[in-house]
């Protein structure tokens, strides 16, 4: 899996959203942050971070 860090989760998703791609934003939000995941053209899953918490950098 690859995990990419984005400053925005809820801009992102949308963003991906609207060219048709299908995302899943897990409900929690943990302590290090909040995840969604989605997969690219061949299967291969990436999931997207948005960090919170003590460590929001």
């Amino acid at each position: 899996m690859i995990n990419f860090r984005v400053r925005d989760l809820d801009k992102m998703v949308a963003q991906l959203r609207e060219r048709g791609i299908a995302v899943e934003v897990h409900s929690e939000v943990y302590p290090n942050g909040r995840f969604a995941r989605l997969s690219d053209p061949e299967g291969n899953p990436i999931q997207l971070w948005q960090p919170g918490g003590k460590d929001p950098r």
